[in-house]
C-alpha cells in the first residue's frame, strides 16, 4: 500500500504541509499525537472523518521520509 493514496503536499492548504488527502489535518498533527501516547482508537474519537489506515499511512510516510534524509558530513 503506497502513502501517497491517502497523503498529500499542497502549497494551498496548511502552507504545504503534508495533510491527510479530503482534511486539513497534517501528518505533524497526527504524529504528535500518537507520540503523546494517544492510540489511535483515541484519536479516530476526536476526528471521525479520518480512518485506522490514514493514521497508520502518515507513520508509513514519516518512515519513508526519514529514511530518504541524507545527512551531510
Amino acid at each position: 500500500m503506497d502513502y501517497s493514496d491517502y497523503i498529500e503536499i499542497n502549497n494551498e492548504i496548511r502552507f504545504g504541509k503534508p495533510v491527510i488527502k479530503g482534511t486539513r489535518i497534517a501528518v505533524s498533527d497526527i504524529l504528535e499525537m500518537l507520540a503523546n501516547d494517544m492510540s489511535i482508537d483515541e484519536i479516530l474519537v476526536d476526528f471521525p472523518q479520518l480512518t485506522e489506515i490514514q493514521i497508520k499511512m502518515c507513520l508509513k510516510f514519516a518512515s519513508q521520509r526519514e529514511r530518504n534524509i541524507a545527512v551531510a558530513i
